[in-house]
């Protein structure tokens, strides 16, 4: 993939610093936004560096029309074109519905669903034709779990979302997908549990085990590649066997 850029959001740790990384490794130049942990996307940076890629890292919030904009600009400036987007920034606060947590509802919509749409917004003008979108889903839509209302509600606008830009990118060979991860060993993920209900959640999946941030790297590459052509429209439960 020489020659390729990508655009990697929330790439500073978990999922997307292991998708920026691994995208680093096939050969794209890759824009390594994220929000506020320089440090660690500087720390991301550092890695594709190391492997012989080339990177830069840029402050994004994706809930910021003007932010996301500068992103796609800077991206451009730098590197001349876009044809990978993956949009990784995500929030995962949980509250019962009955709580009433407005806050926490509207930063969850703010950040993954609005998010999702002002990136998807400028990959559609922006990216080369051929190109490849990919967004984050969750595989706890199929599980309903208690807490999760504000969150899975914001995955489900996702999906929504990724099958309308599929068919308004009729005709330029861009493909628009998500990942739908279950339970990763994310910061996100295990803050806030118990040793014991994350091994409660680890026997869920049939494979019996939390995934890892590369088992998720690995499909966005394999999307972002020439053998993911074909898959378009599709949101990729990737999770063992979760859901």
């Amino acid at each position: 993939m020489k020659g390729k850029i990508a655009i990697v959001t929330g790439a500073s740790r978990g999922i997307g610093r292991a998708a920026a990384i691994r995208l680093g490794a096939d050969g794209f130049s890759v824009v390594v936004g994220y929000g506020r942990e320089q440090a660690k996307a500087e720390q991301a940076v550092s890695a594709i560096k190391e492997q012989g890629g080339k990177a830069f890292a840029l402050a994004a919030d994706v809930g910021s029309e003007s932010d996301v904009r500068r992103l796609f600009e800077h991206a451009e400036k730098e590197f001349g074109r876009i044809d990978v987007v993956v949009n990784c920034a995500g929030i995962m606060p949980l509250s019962p519905i009955a709580q009433g947590d407005v806050d926490a509802f509207d930063r969850t919509m703010a950040t993954n669903l609005r998010g999702t749409f002002l990136v998807f917004s400028e990959a559609a003008r922006r990216l080369a034709d051929g190109g490849r979108i990919i967004a984050f889903s969750t595989s706890a839509i199929a599980k309903s779990f208690p807490t999760y209302g504000a969150y899975v509600a914001s995955k489900a606008g996702v999906e929504s979302l990724v099958h309308v830009l599929a068919n308004e990118l009729r005709g330029r060979n861009i493909t628009v997908n998500a990942i739908a991860p279950g339970p990763v060993e994310t910061d996100m993920f295990l803050t806030g549990k118990t040793p014991e209900q994350i091994a409660q959640l680890a026997k869920l999946a049939p494979l019996e085990r939390i995934g890892r941030t590369d088992d998720i790297a690995g499909l966005v590459s394999f999307l972002a590649g020439p053998d993911g052509g074909w898959i378009n429209s599709q949101v990729l439960r990737a999770n063992g066997g979760y859901a």
